[in-house]
């Protein structure tokens, strides 16, 4: 498992962060997003979907269990926070549209089995009042090689902002 952390103090930088993992996306992608409530997750989603063109509204997903933005490359946003196990997401049918869009899912740890290749990012709170630690994860080859890569441009481009950055290699 390859993986990294970095530190946001704002949404704004978590924004940042979005828009540098955006740029690294293509129709396949799976990304499960996982976290407290009010750690981050859809203040994430939006700004990945921004800097892939979207103007479509980006809101959590919790009730409706699954959007579609309409975007350079069509997003599907999951939450899976209601559901109660992996079969309550089969049952949802959505495994049909995974290589044609990019999947952001929230609460993405309860059905991650489902998926062999992905990239996990974290949210944990820090002290401050907006900040958060994110971790970025993967053991697959679509993304242990480009982890690397998004390290450099998260601290690109966000001008060396975060002073927790480290990059750990499990």
């Amino acid at each position: 498992m390859e993986q990294f952390s970095v530190v946001s103090g704002s949404p704004a930088q978590t924004a940042l962060i979005g828009g540098a993992l955006a740029e690294r996306l293509r129709p396949g992608d799976i990304v499960l997003l996982n976290g407290d409530l009010a750690a981050g997750k859809t203040t994430f989603v939006k700004a990945v979907a921004e800097a892939l063109g979207s103007t479509d509204p980006v809101t959590s997903p919790t009730f409706a269990l699954a959007q579609f933005y309409s975007a350079r490359s069509r997003i599907l946003h999951v939450d899976s926070y209601r559901l109660a196990d992996v079969e309550e997401y089969r049952d949802l049918g959505l495994a049909e549209y995974q290589d044609e869009v990019i999947s952001l899912i929230e609460w993405g740890d309860k059905i991650a089995g489902e998926f062999p290749c992905h990239l996990s990012i974290s949210f944990v709170a820090t002290d401050e009042t907006d900040g958060r630690t994110l971790t970025f994860a993967s053991s697959c080859d679509r993304w242990t090689g480009a982890l690397g890569d998004l390290h450099a441009a998260i601290s690109k481009d966000t001008n060396g902002a975060h002073a927790s950055d480290r990059i750990v290699v499990d």
